[in-house]
């Protein structure tokens, strides 16, 4: 391992697990990067008790220079932990697909009985939560356009959305930099080009946005 490379730690979202990341960790890892997928309860869990566990998690990994990848509520998670245990060696942060602003999914689920468990505790704190500020981290948005997912049938999101978030409800006050892809909100995971801009937020602070949008995600070559 080389000591002087820089580390990332990716979040993963709701009812996943850090292995979802194996694509994009190989991504890094070879673009030199020291990579950490980090798992966590996120239906059974409140928001506090999660951010509070990674920032504790944070604490343990060695390095002067920490940037973070959050997928989904994994991208909350690590917002609430920076803002309540800040650690001034997280210099670059990547939310991908973010229910920043408020979450239509969840809110419509909520409405119909016993989905309230799938929502977990996590997000359902979150709906109702300050937003956080986070001084001194360059943070960079990714969003979806691509509707497939089966909350954007049964609650009705306005478009654009990527099946589970519209991309309104991405928007983060203070980011450095936003780019939406033609990508749905689980295919962010696989896609090539969302891994290209992920690394082209750690590496230089903003995305890439040369090239209009208009097709689906290529999955990552292992």
């Amino acid at each position: 391992m080389n000591p002087a490379a820089e580390t990332v730690v990716l979040v993963h979202g709701l009812w996943m697990h850090g292995l979802v990341f194996g694509l994009l960790r190989r991504r890094l890892q070879r673009s030199g990067f020291v990579t950490h997928a980090w798992s966590y309860p996120s239906v059974r869990q409140g928001l506090a008790a999660n951010a509070d566990a990674f920032s504790r998690f944070l604490a343990t990994l060695p390095g002067r220079s920490i940037h973070l990848v959050g997928h989904s509520l994994g991208g909350i998670i690590l917002a609430s932990a920076l803002a309540r245990h800040p650690d001034p060696r997280v210099r670059r942060c990547v939310l991908m697909g973010p229910p920043w602003t408020g979450s239509r999914s969840a809110t419509g689920l909520l409405r119909v009985p016993g989905m309230s468990a799938l929502i977990g505790r996590s997000l359902h704190d979150w709906l109702t939560a300050p937003r956080p500020a986070l001084p001194g981290v360059d943070i960079g948005v990714i969003s979806g356009s691509r509707p497939l997912g089966l909350a954007g049938l049964l609650v009705g999101l306005p478009r654009p959305h990527d099946g589970i978030v519209t991309v309104d409800e991405t928007r983060v006050a203070g980011a450095r930099d936003a780019v939406t892809l033609h990508v749905s909100h689980m295919e962010m995971l696989l896609s090539a080009r969302c891994a290209d801009q992920v690394l082209s937020f750690l590496r230089a602070g903003r995305f890439t946005h040369a090239q209009p949008e208009h097709h689906a995600g290529q999955d990552i070559q292992p």
